[in-house]
């Protein structure tokens, strides 16, 4: 698992993800918009790209009424926190859009891979605590059904952006410092998702955690 999939799977846990549910009055609002109940301003998904402190490559997904703003918003959350922009494509080919699955490591390792892997999965992954399928974005809900129908409960389901390589990040400075980043982002109202290459080794996590 990318060190920002722990991050994320760890918030979530926590409650910290509460502020991305008021995303939902944005979605709607767009949805509204682009079906015509409601008259003004469109919405458009626009992806912006860039580097975190230590090198680490982002992608932040957005749905934004202005693209103007909310660029410049985005420049300014990577400038404030250490970080760059940089130009479309510069990280996004060290990216593979999956369907990722987590699983928790009660469900045994064989009863997964029988019922996953006739599913569509490709790869199972163990990650420590915790269970990563992986399969191409069109299988994920075949995936999820026979999951379902094999009474094999799971943690997430989503389609997701996997780093095809990952930056240590191994002190708690340098921890600090990206995640940061990540999570002023995360906080913007535009931004729907943030993807990133970096992972933190369980050391280093507990240490931020604290």
């Amino acid at each position: 698992m990318s060190g920002h999939s722990k991050w994320a799977t760890i918030k979530h846990k926590k409650g910290a993800q509460d502020k991305a549910r008021g995303k939902l009055d944005t979605i709607e609002r767009a949805v509204k918009r682009g079906t015509g109940e409601l008259e003004g301003v469109r919405y458009e998904a626009i992806s912006y790209e860039g580097y975190a402190p230590s090198g680490v490559a982002v992608i932040v997904e957005c749905l934004s009424d202005n693209r103007n703003r909310t660029g410049a918003d985005i420049r300014n959350v990577f400038t404030k926190n250490g970080g760059s922009m940089a130009e479309p494509g510069a990280v996004s080919w060290q990216f593979h859009r999956k369907g990722v699955v987590i699983l928790p490591k009660s469900v045994g390792e064989d009863d997964l891979m029988l019922v996953a892997l006739d599913a569509g999965a490709e790869d199972l992954e163990d990650q420590g605590d915790t269970w990563q399928l992986t399969s191409d974005p069109g299988d994920l809900t075949a995936l999820r059904a026979a999951l379902d129908e094999a009474g094999i409960k799971f943690d997430t389901a989503d389609v997701t952006m996997l780093a095809t390589n990952v930056v240590p990040l191994s002190s708690e400075a340098d921890a600090r410092n990206v995640l940061r980043l990540i999570d002023a982002l995360e906080d913007h109202d535009d931004v729907q998702n943030v993807y990133a290459n970096f992972d933190i080794p369980d050391a280093v996590l507990e240490l931020v955690e604290a």
